[in-house]
């Protein structure tokens, strides 16, 4: 017999639940504020159990603890992110389906913490569209190890002068990674997910692909997912448009077939990246901005401040346009020149090949479009001769390389120049 108390609290409002467990059942509970008695359910029925917030906050908290059910053929698992793309994902998994969240850490000073995809808001969302649908949700609580390997890297790269891609980070290989391990624990088949991307078949083997949609497509971000788990998971949402998720949500009725978009980079909750860095004890302190020969410019507020590309800020008086070229952590410097200076045509990339390609279409930016490329394979990844110029490739960027839309290879820019 195993005792399990789950705890909630918001302002001056506070439930308890505690719970007696013998393998995956409940033998008795006390758990006031749910809208049914627990005693007697299995872990997976207790999890479809609504009641008022805090106590179903209370039980999702002792559950996350112990949760596992009986594996059965053709029970899916539901990424939730509180939205509407994953909302629609769970309807179509149909009614053995089980709904997942994980509750990452976000900044608590961010002027926006509600739109955050791992927020307390979008949990309740999750899970009450998991209980209006009469299905079990599991939330987990990984603030901790999110903070830990995915947002301490974020700022230790900006400290080392580059421009780091937490989503990369975060949906390449955590988010992942904790839900496949739940998708086992819950006995499911399959990890579904509201991503719009999609999994083709490519040289006798299963890559990920571009969403059918260009203008929502998220396999960049997607991309350093390693391809032996897509037998593993799929993307219901990755052959249709935008406006068909919403409609779809909008005819079964979903709270949440209006909620707005999530953010990027969540745990900045809606912040500056700088602000962000300044409270996470990046300290800023005044250098030199100088030209390709050294020459003293100007003087900025801090080099992680400033990323390849930037034209603002420089408070630089020149006869032609200036912009970040790049930035010196050892120096403490910003090299500031015309846009001519942020050209590149090879790209040195710490990665991985999926296969052998020759040519292929590198994409350095969620929102830029790709660049013909020459492959060539290195010792620890690929080198990209680009077939004309891109501007702007910064160290710690993600890079996406594609072969008739499916995702041959992907890793880090470690550097970028012009031949």
């Amino acid at each position: 017999m195993l005792e399990v108390l789950g705890d909630s609290a918001r302002g001056e409002e506070f439930a308890l639940v505690r719970l007696s467990v013998d393998g995956d059942r409940i033998v008795s509970a006390d758990a006031p504020g749910l809208a049914r008695s627990l005693d007697g359910l299995t872990l997976l029925e207790a999890a479809a159990v609504p009641g008022e917030t805090l106590a179903a906050d209370a039980l999702a908290n002792a559950l996350a603890q112990i949760f596992h059910a009986a594996p059965a053929p053709g029970r899916i698992a539901v990424a939730m992110s509180g939205g509407v793309d994953s909302a629609v994902a769970l309807l179509r998994a149909g009614p053995d389906a089980i709904g997942v969240t994980l509750r990452l850490w976000l900044d608590p000073a961010g002027p926006d913490t509600e739109r955050a995809c791992c927020s307390p808001e979008a949990v309740i969302a999750a899970r009450e569209t998991c209980h209006a649908l009469g299905l079990p949700h599991v939330t987990l609580d990984r603030r901790d190890r999110f903070r830990r390997d995915v947002v301490q890297p974020f700022v230790a790269a900006y400290e080392r002068g580059e421009t780091p891609n937490p989503c990369g980070r975060c949906n390449g290989s955590f988010r992942f990674d904790e839900l496949l391990d739940f998708t086992e624990r819950a006995g499911a088949d399959v990890l579904w997910t509201g991503h719009y991307a999609r999994i083709v078949e490519h040289e006798g083997g299963r890559l990920l692909a571009r969403a059918a949609d260009p203008s929502k497509d998220q396999s960049y971000m997607l991309a350093p997912l390693d391809p032996a788990l897509l037998e593993r998971i799929a993307f219901p949402l990755g052959e249709q448009p935008k406006a068909s998720t919403r409609a779809e949500a909008a005819a079964a009725g979903l709270a949440v077939a209006a909620r707005r978009e999530s953010q990027e980079a969540c745990f900045l909750a809606g912040d500056d990246y700088r602000t962000f860095l300044g409270r996470q004890g990046v300290e800023a302190v005044e250098g030199a901005v100088v030209d390709e020969d050294g020459n003293e410019l100007g003087r900025h507020d801090g080099y992680w401040r400033y990323t390849p590309g930037q034209r603002r800020g420089l408070g630089i008086a020149a006869p032609e346009p200036l912009f970040a070229i790049r930035t010196d952590a050892v120096t403490n410097t910003v090299v500031a020149g015309p846009r001519a200076l942020l050209a590149c045509d090879v790209v040195e990339v710490a990665g991985v090949l999926h296969r052998q390609v020759e040519l292929a279409e590198a994409k350095v930016r969620y929102r830029s479009p790709g660049v013909p490329a020459r492959v060539e394979p290195t010792g620890s990844g690929f080198r990209l001769h680009l077939v004309e110029p891109a501007y702007a490739v910064a160290p710690g960027q993600v890079v996406a390389l594609y072969d008739e839309g499916a995702i041959v290879g992907s890793g880090v820019v470690s550097s970028a120049r012009r031949n």
